[in-house]
């Protein structure tokens, strides 16, 4: 064939490859018709100026929805004194003792009392440790690029959690006060303890797919296994402290009057004070409309123990978790509550109100997706854990807006609290724990079916920080 026509031929080809490349990026005449759609009024020049030295939320700040803040509430569960999880992710930890808590300061007529959430923090990770690398262990034959060793090794450690961390970690190891195993600089600002940690398991975790790739039989991985969880006990007392095993302990009466003072071991002062089977009288219910509902689901390796319980939820709609929400505070019991706290909300005011903010009139465009669809494009999810404790019903018993208990400080929010418009719950709230003896019989049948497994990386399941 002649050159000249087999050089025209391959110009052809790559100007044919080229172009086709070029299929769905920003040719010129595109980019020349977007700019020419913004057309600058004075009124874009104002917003733009504003924008450009202040922040949006502000901006869009809806003046028509600041009025009195309504904090009448007609079912309310009493609590004494706002807990504050500081710069942590411990917020499911200090809802599910906020819950408890409750229940005992109104059990016994106590004064401001709180469970020492460093006592259970401690044990959360020294079992999350030992969760990763036994997981390490089984599923050492897999490649590192399988999808659940992966997994494994992004997640090996992290101080967020659910429910489930509750019931894994208070079940096995008691609970104390607050005092006698108070906060540490560590446990309020866990970012550089669980960065060292982090970095830690997953040399452990390498090295022990190395040994377990060698052949080195179980009963000699478990040994290295257990020396592995020797070193992070060794960095959690050093940030955390060493977790009592006995205590002396005076309880006094809401005036400080002395009632009795005995020696507990946190479990036996756990069985004493809540004696409670948090495993089995709790049902978890989620409103999640990108799943089938009046279904039960188990979320994979989602536990705080190896041998603890996987996350498992009855996917229910939101009018009926309402229902189990109203008898449970009706009966004055607090519940753990997540939801994505983060849209709409009014801190100052400790408001969330889907009307808190104005953004389509500032930006000049709508934002159009509902719950589900926010969900399935990873617009929303759950964020934050917690304490359902107020509702506000109407005439007709229906609710008008709602009421949770913090763990932000007593200076945040509205007195340490937040306040929801039930329309917002509608939208943004996503799980409840709710005491079996508030739930139906038809859902109670649900948890009898075999669950629907999902996988651990679901992105519906991150914990609450």
């Amino acid at each position: 064939m002649n050159k000249k026509i087999i050089s025209t031929f391959a110009l052809t080809l790559a100007i044919y490859a080229n172009a086709q490349q070029n299929v769905g990026g920003i040719s010129g005449d595109m980019l020349q018709s977007i700019k020419q759609s913004y057309q600058e009024t004075a009124s874009d020049k104002a917003i733009r100026n504003a924008i450009g030295g202040s922040d949006i939320r502000k901006l869009a700040l809806n003046q028509d929805n600041l009025k009195g803040l309504d904090t009448y509430f007609s079912n309310k569960v009493e609590s004494k004194g706002i807990a504050d999880q500081k710069k942590s992710g411990r917020c499911w930890l200090f809802t599910g003792l906020n819950v408890m808590r409750a229940r005992m300061i109104s059990k016994y007529n106590l004064g401001p009392f709180e469970f020492s959430q460093n006592y259970c923090f401690f044990w959360d990770q020294l079992e999350k440790s030992n969760l990763f690398l036994q997981g390490v262990i089984d599923t050492y034959k897999k490649p590192m690029d399988d999808k659940m060793v992966e997994w494994l090794f992004k997640n090996p450690l992290s101080d967020g959690g659910q429910f489930t961390g509750i019931s894994d970690i208070v079940g096995k190891y008691g609970l104390v006060p607050k005092e006698v195993m108070p906060e540490t600089n560590s446990s309020d600002n866990t970012s550089q303890m669980a960065s060292l940690l982090t970095t830690k398991l997953r040399e452990f975790g390498l090295q022990l797919r190395e040994e377990a790739t060698k052949g080195v039989k179980q009963a000699n991985l478990q040994k290295k296994k257990t020396e592995m969880l020797c070193t992070v006990y060794h960095m959690l007392a050093l940030n955390l402290g060493v977790p009592p095993t006995e205590f002396t302990w005076t309880r006094t009466d809401v005036k400080g009057n002395p009632v009795n003072t005995k020696q507990y071991t946190p479990l036996s002062f756990f069985k004493e004070y809540i004696n409670d089977d948090l495993t089995n009288n709790y049902v978890m219910i989620m409103n999640d409309p990108t799943r089938e509902y009046h279904k039960n689901y188990e979320i994979d390796f989602d536990r705080h123990r190896y041998d603890g319980k996987n996350w498992t939820y009855v996917n229910l709609p939101v009018d009926e978790i309402k229902e189990m929400a109203i008898k449970s505070i009706k009966d004055s019991t607090m519940m753990y509550f997540s939801c994505d706290v983060g849209k709409f909300l009014n801190s100052e005011r400790g408001l969330l109100d889907i009307r808190n903010y104005d953004y389509e009139s500032l930006m000049g465009t709508t934002f159009g997706m509902n719950k589900k669809q926010r969900v399935q494009s990873f617009a929303s999810g759950s964020s934050h854990a917690m304490t359902l404790m107020a509702v506000d019903l109407d005439q007709n018993g229906k609710p008008k807006k709602w009421m949770v208990e913090n763990s932000w400080g007593s200076t945040n929010g509205y007195q340490g609290h937040l306040i929801m418009t039930d329309e917002w719950f509608d939208e943004y709230m996503f799980r409840l724990v709710v005491d079996k003896k508030y739930v139906p019989t038809k859902v109670l049948d649900i948890l009898k079916q075999k669950p629907i497994r999902l996988p651990a990386w679901d992105p519906m399941f991150a914990d609450e920080e």
